[in-house]
C-alpha cells in the first residue's frame, strides 16, 4: 500500500500538494477561525458524580448559584481613607450601577457594602470591603458575560484605595487567558526556534523547511478539526493548548524522519523517483504505525468520565493522525518536485551514508552499551526507579487560583479576599438536602454538619427551602482537608431526607476517586493494546514486552520528577509557580502522552533492528545498526520536541507547565538513557530470545508489517550520485525490478545483494555492511 502511494505521490506530484493545502486552508478558513467561540471552560467534573447531580438539583430549583462569580475587593491604601464615608460609598455605587445598567444581559444582580452597608461585607477594622457581582447565564455563557464587562470592572477606581477583581469566574477567565496565550507563544517563539534547530540538523534551508511545512499545516488543520469537534461535543479550552503542543511537535518529528530518509536514499545513489518510493514505503509506513501507537495511548483517556479528558483525547488523536497523514501524503510529492534541490541553500554538509552512520559515534555508543550490558542494565534501571520514588508523595486537588502564577493579579486579589474574609469562600462546600413533607431533617443535618472540624465557620442556609430542597454552604479552611471533610459530610444520614455533598471541593474529591477507579483499567488497556500492535509490527513478543517495561520505567521516572517539581517545589521560584496538589485529570493526561511518545520512538528504533535481523544480521549487529541509524534522528526529534515544549513551559498556567516539563523530562530520559543505552544493553542480554514469537504472530507480522518492497540498486552496477542525478530525467519510466536484489523491509532497509562486491562509489550491500560491522566489532574488542 505504501509503495503504491509512493508511486502515486511521484506521478501526481504537482496535484497532491495543491489539493491537500487547499483542503487544509478551506478547513481552517471555514471552521477553524470559529474555534475560539466554540471552546468551553467546562468539563472538569464527573457528570455521573454526586456533586454534579446535587448541583443540577440546586440549579433546577433555585437557578445557578452566582454569588461567587465576581468579587470587587476594595482595600484602603492608608488609614486616612474611610471606606464607610458617604463620598466613597456614593462614588463606588455610581460606577457599579453604571456597569449593571449598561450590561443588563450580562449582570444579574449586585450585592455591595457600599450600597447596603451590611456588616459582613467589611472587615472589623474597616480596612477592606467588597461587592459581589452575579452574572447571567449558565456554564460557558457565564465566562462570555464576564468578558463583556471585564474591562469595565477593572476600570473602577476609589480614591485612596485599591480595587481588585477576584471570584470564581474571574479566576476561570485568567486561566482561559493564560491558555490562549500559550498558543500564540508557541507560534511566535516555538516555530522560529524550531526552524533554527532544523537548519542545524539538516544543514540545508530547503530541507529544514519541509518539517516546518508539515507543522504549520498541522496547526491549521488541527484548529479546523477541533472546531468541528466543538460543534458536536464539548471541547475544553485547555484541549487547544495540548493539541497544538502534540500536533506541532509530532508533525515536525514525522517530517524530520521523512526528510532524513529521503536524503539518505539520495546519498545511497537512488534516483529521485526511487528515493520517493522507498521513503514512502519505509519511513512513511513507520510514521503511520508510530502515530497509531500514540493514538492508542491517547484513546485510553476515553475511559474516564470527565468531558475535559474526552475532549483532549478527541482533539489530540485527530492532531496526531493529521500530522502522520500530512507527512505521508504531502511530503513525498514535495520531495518529487524538489528532487535533489532538497539540499539547496546548504550551509554545511550533514548527509552521510548508512555505512558512515554505523561507523560513527552513534554506532559506538550501542557497542559500548552491549560490552557493559549487565552493569548498565542494573545501574540504569536503578536510576530510573530512584527517580520514581518522589511519586509516592504526590497530592491531588481541584482547579483553583493556585494554578495561576503567584504574582498574577487575579490570584493576588483572590488571596487578599480569602485573607480579609476568612469565613467566606467563593468555592464553598455545599449540602443539598431533599426532605419529605412534614419532616425537620434540615435541622438535624445542620447540627451534624457543623460538628465537622476544619470549616471556616458554621454552615449557613444559602438557599432557603423550596419544593422540599434546602442548600447549606460553608467554607473549608485548608484545602488539604477537602478529602476528609467531604467524606465526613457524606456520612451524614437523616431519616426522611437525602443529603448530597456538592461544591468545588466535592467535585475535586470525586475527580480523584474517578482517577483511582479508572487508572488500573487505563494502564491495562494501554499495555495490552501496545503489546499486540508492537508484536504485529516487530514479529516478536519479547521485544514488545521489553518496550512495555521500558515505557513504564520511563513514565514512572517522569512522574517522579514532576512530583519533585510541582508538589515538593523544586524550581518553583525559577519557573514562577506555586507547588501544591495536582489536578488528577492532568496526571492521567501526562501518563497517556508520555507513554505514547515513548512507544513512538520505540517503533522507529526497533523497526530498523528488525530490518537488519531480517537480512541475516546477528543480534548484536542488528542492535548496533538500528541504534546507529536512528540515534541521531531520534535525538534531533527529541530536541525539536523539547524546543516546542519549552515554549509552553513559559505558560502562566501550572497545568500547562506540568505537561510541558513532563514531556521534556520524558524526552530527555527516553532519547538518552533508554534508547541509546538501556535498550541495547537489555537486548544484548536477551540475545537470540529477542526475536522469538509464535508462528502465527510471525505470519501476521509478515503480512502487516513487512510487506513493502523497496527498489534497491544492484551494488555491482550502482551509479554514483552524480550519475543518479543524470538519470533522474528518465525516472518517469516504470521502475525496473530485478531478481538480483532482495526485498527490503521496514524503515531504512538496504537490500541484500546476491551479486558481486560493492561499487566504490555506490551503496554498500547489507551483507557487506554487516561484515564490516563485524570486523569493526572485532577491532574494538582487540582495542
Amino acid at each position: 500500500m505504501f509503495t503504491r502511494w509512493g508511486d502515486i505521490a511521484y506521478r501526481w506530484r504537482r496535484v497532491v500538494p495543491v489539493i491537500v493545502v487547499a483542503v487544509i486552508a478551506l478547513l481552517y478558513l471555514l471552521v477553524g477561525t470559529k474555534l475560539g467561540d466554540r471552546m468551553s471552560s467546562e468539563g472538569w467534573d464527573d457528570p455521573h458524580s454526586e456533586s454534579t447531580r446535587a448541583a443540577q438539583i440546586e440549579q433546577d430549583v433555585f437557578g445557578r448559584d452566582a454569588s461567587g462569580d465576581v468579587i470587587l475587593l476594595v482595600t484602603r491604601d492608608n488609614p486616612d481613607t474611610d471606606l464607610s464615608s458617604e463620598e466613597v460609598r456614593t462614588d463606588f455605587t455610581r460606577q457599579l450601577n453604571a456597569i449593571s445598567s449598561s450590561h443588563p444581559d450580562q449582570v444579574r444582580q449586585t450585592l455591595s457594602y457600599f450600597d447596603g452597608q451590611q456588616a459582613q461585607l467589611i472587615t472589623d477594622d474597616g480596612s477592606a470591603a467588597f461587592a459581589s457581582v452575579s452574572l447571567q447565564g449558565v456554564e460557558d455563557e457565564v465566562l462570555k458575560n464576564y468578558r463583556e464587562i471585564e474591562d469595565a470592572l477593572h476600570s473602577i477606581e476609589v480614591p485612596g484605595a485599591t480595587v481588585e477583581v477576584a471570584g470564581a469566574t474571574a479566576v476561570s477567565g485568567a486561566l482561559d487567558t493564560g491558555m490562549s496565550d500559550d498558543i500564540a507563544r508557541a507560534e511566535v517563539i516555538g516555530l522560529p526556534a524550531v526552524a533554527l534547530l532544523l537548519i542545524l540538523v539538516f544543514g540545508s534551508v530547503v530541507a529544514a523547511c519541509m518539517p516546518l511545512l508539515v507543522g504549520v499545516l498541522s496547526i491549521l488543520g488541527s484548529m479546523g478539526v477541533l472546531s468541528l469537534l466543538a460543534d458536536i461535543t464539548m471541547v475544553n479550552t485547555f484541549a487547544q493548548s495540548v493539541v497544538t503542543l502534540l500536533g506541532l511537535g509530532l508533525a515536525i518529528d514525522y517530517g524530520l524522519f521523512m526528510v532524513s530518509r529521503y536524503r539518505e536514499e539520495l546519498a545511497e545513489g537512488r534516483d529521485v523517483r526511487t528515493a520517493v518510493r522507498n521513503t514512502t514505503a519505509s519511513a512513511g509506513k513507520t510514521v503511520v504505525f508510530s502515530a497509531l501507537m500514540v493514538a492508542v495511548a491517547l484513546s485510553s483517556l476515553l475511559l474516564f468520565p470527565q468531558a475535559f479528558l474526552k475532549s483532549v483525547a478527541y482533539g489530540a488523536i485527530s492532531a496526531v493522525g493529521l500530522a502522520a497523514l500530512l507527512s505521508v501524503f504531502v511530503l513525498p510529492s514535495v520531495f518529487a518536485l524538489l528532487g535533489r534541490n532538497i539540499d539547496k541553500w546548504t550551509l554545511f554538509h550533514r548527509g552521510r551514508t548508512k555505512e558512515d552512520t554505523v561507523n560513527s559515534w552513534w554506532g559506538r555508543v550501542p557497542a559500548f552499551a552491549m560490552r557493559h550490558a549487565k552493569v548498565l542494565t542494573v545501574g540504569l534501571v536503578g536510576v530510573l526507579l530512584l527517580l520514581t520514588i518522589p511519586l509516592g508523595g504526590v497530592k491531588f486537588g481541584g482547579i483553583n487560583e493556585t494554578f495561576l502564577p503567584p504574582d498574577d493579579t487575579t490570584r493576588v486579589a483572590q488571596n487578599n479576599f480569602d485573607e480579609n474574609f476568612p469565613e467566606l469562600r467563593t468555592d464553598p462546600v455545599k449540602l443539598v438536602i431533599r426532605q419529605d413533607d412534614g419532616t425537620s431533617a434540615v435541622g438535624q443535618v445542620y447540627q451534624q454538619a457543623n460538628a465537622v472540624e476544619g470549616l471556616t465557620g458554621q454552615f449557613q442556609v444559602s438557599q432557603p427551602t423550596k419544593d422540599g430542597v434546602t442548600v447549606l454552604s460553608a467554607g473549608i479552611a485548608d484545602r488539604d482537608d477537602n478529602d476528609r471533610i467531604v467524606n465526613e459530610l457524606r456520612d451524614i444520614k437523616v431519616d426522611g431526607a437525602e443529603v448530597l455533598v456538592a461544591g468545588t471541593p466535592a467535585m475535586g474529591v470525586e475527580s480523584i476517586d474517578a482517577l483511582f477507579g479508572k487508572l488500573p483499567w487505563m494502564l491495562l488497556y494501554i499495555i495490552v493494546a501496545t503489546f499486540i500492535l508492537l508484536s504485529l509490527v516487530f514479529g516478536s513478543v519479547i521485544l514488545p514486552a521489553k518496550a512495555v517495561i521500558m515505557n513504564l520505567l520511563g513514565t514512572g521516572a517522569t512522574l517522579g520528577i514532576l512530583t519533585w517539581m510541582f508538589v515538593d517545589g523544586f524550581g518553583a521560584d525559577l519557573f514562577n509557580f506555586s507547588p501544591g496538589p495536582l489536578m488528577s485529570p492532568v496526571l492521567v493526561l501526562i501518563v497517556a502522552i508520555v507513554y505514547g511518545l515513548s512507544t513512538d520512538y520505540e517503533v522507529f528504533l526497533v523497526s530498523r533492528m528488525v530490518e537488519a535481523r531480517a537480512h541475516g544480521a546477528s543480534t548484536k549487529e542488528a542492535i548496533r545498526f538500528g541504534t546507529a541509524t536512528t540515534g541521531g534522528i531520534i535525538t534531533a526529534a527529541a530536541a525539536i520536541m523539547i524546543v516546542v515544549c519549552g515554549a509552553f513551559g513559559f505558560s502562566s498556567i501550572v497545568m500547562m507547565k506540568y505537561i510541558a516539563f513532563g514531556m521534556i523530562a520524558a524526552l530527555v530520559i527516553d532519547a538518552t538513557i533508554i534508547r541509546m543505552l538501556l535498550v541495547p544493553a537489555l537486548m544484548a542480554l536477551l540475545r537470540e530470545d529477542c526475536w522469538w514469537a509464535p508462528t502465527w504472530v510471525t505470519r501476521i507480522s509478515e503480512k502487516i508489517g513487512h510487506n513493502e518492497r523497496l527498489e534497491v540498486v544492484d551494488a555491482s552496477t550502482a551509479p554514483t550520485p552524480a550519475a543518479a542525478e543524470r538519470s533522474d530525467e528518465g525516472s518517469e519510466r516504470s521502475l525496473r525490478r530485478t531478481s538480483a536484489v532482495s526485498v527490503a523491509t521496514e524503515d531504512g532497509n538496504v537490500g541484500a545483494n546476491s551479486g558481486a562486491g560493492a561499487h566504490e562509489d555506490g551503496p554498500v550491500p547489507f551483507a557487506e555492511l554487516m561484515a564490516r560491522l563485524e570486523r569493526d566489532r572485532r577491532n574494538d574488542r582487540k582495542g
